[in-house]
């Protein structure tokens, strides 16, 4: 084993001292920091907006309008709410577009009299469907969605008040009602929600599927290589071809170990100091709990890490394995197939989790090693297992990840040797039984 841990460590300085493995390790945390952030930063308060009413309309609707926006408030950080929109109504009947040409030339202007942007109100938004806004926000869809909302209740106010209808009355009774979800695992809630639940879930699998085919490719790449250049003539002289194996296997995912624990790390430190992070943009907690930010636990982070290693060592020695069996590149491409097609089925699997984590179906799969890198930690981020169910699922995928091993270790001993042509599944069959 001595020799395995030289290649390992080859293997390993080799990796890390790359200028890719440095810029992937820290683009890794900047880009989950983003995921973060920018949620924060959107959710910080923004400056009011100044609007104008050019108020060609009779009845007061005008001044119901006024009221409405007046009313709209945002959070200001430490300084409270203030008001969304700044209103100015200019009563304008029978010299709407004049009035509205005016006010139009100081939107978006430098100064203190620059309007955001001009609202023109008449009778027809009561017979008709639309009215006319100008403005420099208007591709802000959030304010343009909250000003439609506004002036669309206080026109369905208005239209049922002209037609006889009390408006308080019906608007009650036809008031939408949210759905606020909550998780619940084990009988108690999480406090999370199914946004934030679904996204950690999806976050989680989608970055397994990346580092099992990053790091197994290269695993079969570096075989492939070192069997086209003759390099393992001269190493299989000095150690068996499983030490080989074992260290390459070794090195590499240590690699991959320390890097997904970098990242997994800030993901953690990052989720976990989010109430300061929030502070530091102005933004309330409160404003910030509303987020889909989910919540890491540390026993994921763990869970996650392990079923990362396992699931590295189960595909890489598959990997391994079919880079002896070809002798150029572009052969493992086809080559590859059923390995990759497990890992892609690991990933699809995530989605059918997401209805019922703790199903038989999902206990199953938590015992079947080429999903359960796949399916345990999706499951311990929905509902924590158990510490025994976690066991056996654990003992399950070490069985396997020693089955792969022994698999991969009988075609390789022959495969790295093996020059001129791909093997046939009738003799890579041949090199399992008689290893």
């Amino acid at each position: 084993m001595r020799k395995a841990w030289v290649v390992a460590k080859r293997e390993f300085l080799e990796r890390v001292r790359t200028r890719q493995f440095i810029i992937g390790t820290v683009l890794g945390p900047v880009l989950m920091g983003a995921l973060f952030v920018v949620p924060i930063l959107l959710s910080s308060p923004s400056s009011s907006k100044r609007v104008a009413i050019v108020d060609a309309a009779g009845g007061g609707f005008g001044a119901k309008v006024e009221a409405a926006l007046a009313r709209s408030m945002i959070d200001g950080g430490g300084e409270g709410e203030r008001q969304r929109f700044l209103v100015t109504r200019i009563g304008a009947e029978g010299r709407a577009d004049a009035v509205r040409d005016s006010l139009i030339a100081t939107v978006g202007q430098d100064g203190e009299g620059s309007l955001t942007g001009v609202l023109v109100l008449s009778d027809r938004v009561l017979t008709n469907d639309s009215l006319e806004y100008f403005g420099s926000n208007v591709t802000s869809l959030s304010e343009m969605g909250i000003m439609n909302r506004l002036i669309r209740d206080v026109a369905v106010s208005e239209r049922l008040t002209r037609l006889g209808i009390e408006p308080a009355i019906l608007m009650e009774a036809i008031r939408p009602i949210e759905l606020v979800t909550t998780r619940v695992s084990r009988g108690k809630t999480t406090g999370q929600s199914g946004e934030s639940s679904f996204m950690l879930a999806y976050i989680m699998s989608f970055l397994l599927y990346m580092a099992l085919l990053l790091y197994g490719m290269q695993v079969m790449t570096s075989t492939v290589e070192e069997k086209t250049n003759r390099i393992n003539e001269v190493l299989i002289s000095s150690l068996r071809p499983f030490e080989l194996l074992l260290g390459k296997v070794v090195g590499v995912g240590s690699v991959g170990l320390l890097q997904m624990g970098i990242w997994v790390g800030a993901a953690y430190g990052i989720a976990t100091a989010r109430g300061p992070l929030a502070s530091m943009f102005g933004v309330s907690a409160e404003a910030v709990s509303s987020l889909p930010i989910p919540d890491i636990p540390l026993g994921l982070v763990l869970v996650f890490l392990l079923y990362f290693l396992l699931g590295f060592f189960f595909y890489s020695a598959a990997y391994a394995a079919v880079g002896s069996t070809c002798s150029t590149v572009q052969e493992t491409q086809q080559a590859q197939m059923p390995v990759t097609l497990m890992i892609v089925a690991g990933l699809m699997v995530m989605f059918k989790l997401l209805d019922e984590p703790n199903g038989q179906l999902a206990q199953v799969l938590s015992l079947v090693p080429p999903l359960a890198p796949f399916v345990v930690p999706v499951r311990y981020s929905l509902s924590p297992l158990t510490l025994p169910e976690l066991g056996v699922s654990v003992l399950a995928m070490g069985l396997g990840v020693l089955g792969m091993a022994w698999v991969a270790g009988r075609i390789y001993r022959v495969g790295i040797l093996m020059y001129g042509k791909k093997a046939s599944f009738r003799e890579i069959f041949r090199w399992i039984r008689a290893g």
